[in-house]
């Protein structure tokens, strides 16, 4: 498996972050079709080829993604695309 893991701090507090988690779930549906359901303060992420969370607090946001074998070649694709993603949301 390869490992997408990105953590970036913000100061949204903990109702704002949970709205900005829940945009860039959004965003991934739309552009990849991974699907996201709450569990507590965990966003969890599923699609083919595709298993990961979304952790929030007051401070941090964390992304951590499995990539199944057929999606390794696009890892920094993909990586890119959730980092740019989370900088937008988390910057307003």
């Amino acid at each position: 498996m390869s490992v997408i893991d990105i953590q970036r701090s913000h100061s949204l507090g903990q109702e704002k972050a949970r709205s900005a988690a829940d945009t860039l779930a959004d965003k991934l549906a739309s552009k990849f079709g991974v699907q996201s359901e709450w569990q507590g303060d965990r966003l969890m992420l599923q699609h083919n080829g595709i298993t990961g969370h979304l952790d929030i607090s007051d401070t941090d946001l964390r992304v951590r993604i499995e990539l199944g074998m057929m999606l390794r070649p696009f890892k920094a694709k993909i990586e890119n695309e959730i980092e740019t993603r989370i900088d937008r949301v988390i910057s307003g």
